[in-house]
């Protein structure tokens, strides 16, 4: 947390306010407490048990004094604090510390002990009401200087009791005097972290399982004759086979209407009388808030609004968009939308279709969440067209709740979706997304295709941070977290049907057969330019049989040496030279056939022309109606519909398959070690075989599949952050600390040479020292003092780090030498006063590298790692990785750039030490780690030689923490 610097303390924090979403998944807004809320608190009180009043006040407590009033609203915000949680306004919940002193007396700074107390409603009991609370109030209590929370429970308030002991803090509890005491240090540690994050995953989930599994619909704005919006969705959603209750609601029905399409109707939520469970609101942008209301007084759980007209029209709609998401999450609501497109579960027990897409596609184990309605149409309908089912779909439109985070949240331990695609246009919380996509890619593929990348702004309706990483470092980051990058909406469901149709390859060993010689060729060029190893394609000749392929396929699987198949196929040509590809079909079965009897092994076809196979391969996917299904309980069974839903399957789709079918084949481990992946959510082993009408699309989607193995294998252990000796950290934030106190503008604080080399000393990074020539006889006695032989080098900013401009001496023996060179040097490129000049003791040649931090608002710390010079600054051939990085992450890291070859003994040259490099970089990012202040680090060059490593330059600068980080309390994000 900040504090602000350019207010006195007791002012108002308006920066501790936060919306947080809470474990049932409702919402309620957290803030401090404030003279104003003398009768709210009274009525909070009246509605508060008397058992609780007692645990509270350990003595029975029936009202609250003039007195008592007085004193738990009035707050100096920094010895004192109130926090309330509150929905509708009203409060549910409060907490308040005291600090205090050794004896346990009222106190100020510099004690850094605080009493705590909290009073949650019971009919909010068993929410995580306290829990939430605890997050922000010891993050308050930090900010002020706070380092320990005391408090005094009753044995018999084994609620609150567990509200401490489960929070993570470092803890001690005692008995005294009849109460339990327990004593938290506030320093949060890593299972406090992973506490916290846990509840939020728990509570984010529920929050859109809510959303996507309703009891009951009402669709407000279902116009009285049919089409408009309202209607249409209506219409949706009864086609759809909707196995809750669903209501239509449009204020301007007549006293004698009383349903619309078979269902009630009613002109309020109001007056339906029963729970509405989701709301899908589509009316005029200006009649909305007058809705919200109507659903929030109505307990109303969650909204889809359709409703455009908010930020994508400009200033007044953004503005618009925020008081309806403050409006909603005032009663505890959460929202998609607005200018959503709308959602859709096929889980055979909801079947919602709360969405304009008329035709739902067919229950899959895949889950599609995209921020555009039009790209939302044609995913859908490409997915429906290659027989591809979802197990829910989400187009959020402007996104101004709930966003692609809350979905993963929920898609993460969802056991009906199994891989992931999300289409983004922007990135609201670019280090929490990278968070949550590295948790869910250990355990199921997430596919990201990211729109609006060169713009340089966020997409209209889309209010985001700005971040300054570029496009390709933000990608190279969520490779790295395992999100599978692609460029098109085209590769999303290329990539999305391998993955969720065949077992991930155990390596990059492909084999190639066909029946045509040109096309696997193609293939295999195309493996080469992927970074596969592609065996000699396998030419069948255009006579081969639909045995032939099926004798080679199974062939070609059983073979050790191999981890993947692509099938090529062309139209088999007559007698009289007429194509024929009416044999598709024979194919597909073919093909399926061998797959089902051999070692499960990704298999992918590449057609030219063949339609019909394409459609056979499609019409064969398991979780398509009349699929084989998976025995019931079996790991990864879909669930099968309970009856035929109102859409009608698409054409060719097969019946059950007739009896004495292959048996679906069973994953098995090849000969490598490494097992075959079943395809996620795929019964019994049974595989889909993806088809694609180009060999570049089939081979870039295995590739990914491929990088995405290596890191799902790698991920079960991703190494560690070592503990280095000789690391003062203490020194360090206090070194900082003094240099911040003496002011700081808005681009921070750049630190003197010798403030710098004394910074990173503390961590043991040693910067070799540079001393100033103005003059030659300066230069010659800095020579002196460092031992020859040294190097002359200007640091003018035009000059600095330009060494092809002429402006570095290396080698300079003797005083003569040195002397020529200054003299050289002035005489080509300017006075002294405009080069300065310095001179540097030389060091062990070897390769220059450079290697830098820098925290971004949107990404959090960044380390990157290059050459120096022409490789990193005009190729961009630069690695980056998060921070904290891992002993595995710099070692991959070092050997990711193009480069890497140089470091690693190239033509004959001797290897360098990348033991030392890594060291050198995870010491960096420890740095950076341990002290928020440090904004950017750039150590250039640094000569990297076959024993050791020298830093020739350092750069730190400093600057005030950001306010929030991903470590802050939990809470939603407010744009």
């Amino acid at each position: 947390m900040r504090t602000p610097s350019d207010q006195p303390e007791h002012v108002y924090p308006d920066h501790w306010e936060a919306d947080v979403v809470l474990r049932d998944g409702g919402t309620a807004r957290i803030r401090p407490i404030t003279t104003d809320d003398a009768e709210r608190l009274v009525s909070f009180y009246e509605q508060v048990s008397d058992e609780s009043k007692y645990y509270r006040f350990f003595a029975p407590y029936p009202r609250l004094s003039a007195k008592d009033v007085h004193r738990f609203t009035h707050h100096d915000y920094v010895d004192r604090v109130g926090l309330a949680a509150t929905i509708g306004g009203e409060f549910i919940a409060t907490v308040r510390y005291d600090r205090i002193n050794a004896q346990g007396l009222p106190a100020s700074a510099p004690a850094d002990e605080a009493e705590v107390a909290f009073l949650v409603q019971d009919a909010h009991q068993g929410r995580g009401v306290a829990s939430a609370l605890l997050e922000h109030i010891a993050a308050v209590a930090r900010e002020r200087g706070i380092r320990r929370f005391a408090a005094e429970v009753l044995p018999a308030n084994n609620k609150m009791i567990k509200v401490f002991t489960d929070a993570g803090y470092t803890q001690k509890r005692s008995f005294e005097d009849g109460a339990v005491r327990l004593h938290l240090d506030l320093e949060p540690t890593d299972r406090s972290l992973a506490v916290q994050r846990a509840r939020e995953q728990r509570a984010e989930a529920r929050s859109v399982q809510r959303l996507l599994a309703p009891g009951s619909v009402a669709v407000i704005g279902a116009g009285r004759t049919p089409g408009g919006v309202g209607r249409t969705v209506l219409r949706n959603l009864l086609d759809a086979g909707y196995k809750g209750r669903a209501y239509a609601v449009n204020r301007a029905l007549p006293d004698t209407t009383t349903s619309l399409d078979g269902v009630p109707a009613f002109r309020s939520v109001a007056d339906i009388g029963e729970p509405v469970d989701l709301a899908v609101v589509a009316v005029p942008a200006e009649r909305v808030p007058e809705v919200v209301a109507d659903c929030g007084e109505h307990d109303v759980q969650g909204l889809v609004v359709l409703t455009a007209g908010y930020a994508e029209q400009g200033a007044e709609g953004r503005a618009r968009q925020r008081e309806l998401v403050r409006q909603a999450r005032s009663y505890g609501m959460r929202i998609i939308g607005p200018n959503a497109f709308g959602i859709i579960n096929t889980a055979s027990g909801v079947r919602l279709n709360a969405s304009l897409a008329p035709h739902p596609p067919v229950p899959g184990r895949t889950g599609l969440f995209t921020q555009s309605g039009a790209i939302g149409i044609a995913l859908l309908s490409g997915l429906h067209r290659r027989g591809a089912g979802l197990s829910s779909f989400i187009s959020a439109g402007n996104r101004a709740d709930v966003s692609g985070n809350d979905i993963l949240q929920h898609w993460y331990d969802d056991p009906d979706t199994d891989v992931v695609l999300l289409y983004l246009e922007s990135i609201g919380n670019p280090r929490k997304f990278t968070r949550l996509a590295r948790r869910t890619a250990a355990v199921k593929p997430v596919v990201v295709v990211k729109g609006a990348r060169h713009s340089g702004s966020a997409p209209p309706g889309h209010a985001v941070p700005v971040t300054r990483v570029p496009h390709a470092t933000v990608s190279a980051l969520l490779r790295q977290a395992g999100v599978i990058r692609v460029d098109t909406v085209t590769e999303l469901v290329d990539a999305g049907l391998l993955l969720a149709g065949q077992p991930l390859p155990a390596g990059p060993r492909v084999a190639i057969l066909g029946n045509s010689e040109s096309l696997g060729l193609l293939t295999y060029d195309a493996c080469l330019t992927e970074g596969l190893r592609p065996k000699r394609p396998r030419d069948l000749t255009t006579a081969a049989t639909p045995r032939d392929f099926r004798t080679a396929l199974a062939e070609a699987l059983r073979d050790d040496t191999c981890d993947a198949v692509v099938v090529t196929a062309i139209p088999w040509v007559g007698e009289n030279g007429a194509t024929e590809s009416g044999d598709g079909e024979v194919l597909a079965e073919a093909l399926r056939a061998a797959t089902a009897e051999a070692p499960a092994k990704p298999v992918l076809v590449v057609h030219v022309e063949m339609g019909a196979l394409a459609d056979a391969l499609a019409a064969a996917a398991s979780t398509a109606p009349g699929a084989p299904a998976a025995p019931a309980g079996a790991p990864g069974a879909p669930s099968a519909p309970e009856a035929p839903g109102p859409a009608a399957p698409a054409p060719g789709t097969p019946e059950a398959p007739a009896p004495g079918a292959p048996a679906p084949r069973t994953p098995e481990a090849p000969a490598s070690g490494v097992p075959a992946e079943p395809a996620p959510g795929v019964p019994g082993g049974a595989y889909r075989i993806p088809a694609y009408p180009a060999a570049e699309r089939a081979v870039r989607a295995l590739a990914e599949a491929v990088r995405y193995g290596q890191w799902r294998r790698q991920s079960a252990d991703p190494g560690r952050v070592p503990e280095y000796e000789g690391i003062d950290e203490t020194g360090a934030a206090a070194q900082i600390e003094r240099a911040l106190t003496r002011g700081v503008d808005e681009r921070g604080l750049t630190l003197a040479p010798g403030a710098t080399r004394e910074l990173l000393g503390r961590y043991g990074i040693a910067v070799r020292p540079t001393l100033p020539a103005p003059t030659p006889d300066e230069a010659v006695r800095a020579a002196g003092g460092l031992g020859y032989p040294v190097a002359l080098k200007t640091t003018a900013p035009h000059l600095r780090h330009r060494p092809d401009l002429g402006g570095v001496r290396l080698d300079l023996a003797t005083e003569e030498q040195l002397r020529a060179a200054y003299a050289e040097l002035t005489e080509s490129l300017g006075e002294p006063e405009e080069l300065q000049p310095v001179v540097q003791a030389m060091v062990p040649r070897g390769v220059d590298t450079v290697v830098r931090a820098a925290i971004d608002p949107g990404v959090g710390a960044v380390l990157s790692f290059g050459l120096a010079g022409a490789p990193s600054e005009l190729l961009g051939d630069t690695a980056h990785r998060l921070v904290p990085a891992t002993d595995r992450d710099v070692a991959e890291q070092i050997r990711s750039i193009r480069t890497a070859p140089l470091l690693f003994g190239w033509r004959g040259s001797a290897p360098v030490d990348t033991a030392a490099l890594e060291e050198l970089l995870l010491r960096v990012s420890r740095l950076v780690d341990d002290h928020p202040e440090i904004v950017a680090v750039g150590l250039e060059p640094v000569v990297v030689a076959p024993r050791g490593l020298s830093v020739l330059g350092a750069t730190v600068r400093l600057a005030p923490p950001p306010a929030w980080t991903d470590l802050g309390p939990r809470r939603l994000p407010s744009y």
